[in-house]
């Protein structure tokens, strides 16, 4: 194990001011016109706020998700690698958490997401996603729920729910959220593998590639999943034709989720059941080669528009809807992580418009996740090979 004590944990803290409204966002990819006004480039706003950051636990490699224990328990979080570990709320670093499958830790693939089950001070049951390693070097986006000991030691009681379809060999873009809806299902998010070959499954309703998808907590299938019956599709399937969703919330009844575009064209989409969100058909991106993607439209019938979108990319992950009260001005936004250029964006939101946009953090680099804890305080993880878990809280004043 490895600790931070608290005195060293607090001369590592410092004051980081918000980020000034002068931010450039650059230049764009493409030229498509937004749909509606509050699709791309809300007005940027500086909220003034203040962080005081502090290190909770640093030497994490390449760390990929968080998640709060109840009651002060710490923290759990996930490395790529494939270990799950425990930071108490000292700063203690466990050894890995023993129990959980094999994942193959190749290229943007391993141990991905955590979530703890709805029920978990009952049932200390968690839910994780990973890139499972299957025949002739291939993988999958693969989810998964055991019981976490009362020693945060080990994992039982593995149960494998989802397995992608079909496995393929490109390990790049697994997706991998987990969200629950607060009536008894978990939503599993996923990517679609990057390649020409395998980006045209998103639209492919008999592959889970590029698609949202819907359980019930004990992984069996909701009868009122949209294509339950059909012969045609798969009926864990909620909605499609995503390209790689790495950030997910549920909100206000909804799912909302968060993909990365290509050159251009990260998606903040209101993910509905049955609907098909257009990749790799329409795209506000362009290949990474400068040509056109798909039908060189941003536009087309049958094909759900993006809530918001950016161009150039923030290159999304994690995402949550704030309802801690140290930022008390924030309850309700939204806030994202990014990987490129890095730091936090914060939305707000005006029902389902987003109305203006923050940069923070820009100079803290690749950062993969975010979370809330039960003080309200914000926590990040940045995805290096030697990463760090950042506690952010509001400055005395700001």
């Amino acid at each position: 194990m490895r600790t931070i004590p608290i005195l060293t944990a607090a001369l590592l803290a410092s004051p980081l001011a918000a980020q000034e409204v002068t931010f450039e966002r650059g230049n764009r990819n493409t030229d498509f016109q937004p749909a509606f006004d509050a699709q791309f480039r809300a007005p940027l706003k500086n909220s003034g706020v203040q962080f005081q950051k502090e290190t909770v636990v640093g030497g994490l490699v390449h760390p990929w998700g968080i998640e709060v224990l109840p009651d002060g328990a710490g923290l759990l979080v996930t490395e790529r690698a494939g270990n799950l570990r425990h930071v108490s709320a000292d700063g203690t670093l466990s050894d890995p958490i023993k129990g959980l499958p094999d994942v193959l830790a190749k290229k943007q693939g391993g141990l991905l997401d955590i979530a703890l089950a709805p029920d978990f001070a009952e049932t200390r049951r968690i839910f994780w996603t990973y890139a499972k390693p299957m025949k002739d070097n291939k993988t999958a986006t693969a989810a998964a729920f055991g019981t976490l000991s009362d020693d945060m030691t080990s994992v039982s009681g593995v149960n494998e729910f989802f397995v992608q379809e079909p496995a393929v060999e490109a390990p790049m873009h697994f997706g991998s959220r987990v969200v629950f809806d607060g009536n008894g299902h978990v939503f599993v998010t996923t990517g679609e593998h990057f390649t020409q070959e395998n980006r045209e499954k998103a639209q492919d309703l008999n592959t889970t590639f590029g698609k949202t998808v819907r359980f019930n907590l004990d992984g069996s299938i909701p009868q009122d999943n949209p294509y339950v019956g059909d012969a045609d599709a798969i009926d864990w399937i909620w909605s499609y034709g995503h390209r790689n969703i790495q950030g997910a919330m549920y909100r206000d009844g909804a799912l909302w989720t968060i993909e990365h575009g290509p050159k251009g064209g990260d998606e903040l989409n209101k993910a509905e059941a049955g609907k098909n969100y257009g990749w790799p058909v329409v795209s506000y991106g362009e290949q990474y080669s400068g040509k056109p993607v798909g039908s060189g439209k941003a536009h087309m019938e049958g094909m759900e528009q993006p809530a918001y979108f950016w161009d150039p990319v923030i290159a999304p992950a994690g995402m949550i809807s704030y309802d801690g009260d140290m930022f008390a001005d924030w309850k309700g936004d939204v806030l994202i992580s990014s990987l490129y250029p890095g730091g936090l964006v914060r939305l707000e939101l005006d029902g389902d418009k987003v109305i203006a946009e923050e940069r923070l953090l820009r100079d803290i680099g690749r950062v993969r996740d975010v979370e809330v804890d039960s003080d309200g305080s914000i926590l990040i993880v940045t995805d290096f090979e030697n990463g760090s878990l950042f506690r952010l809280s509001a400055k005395e004043g700001s």
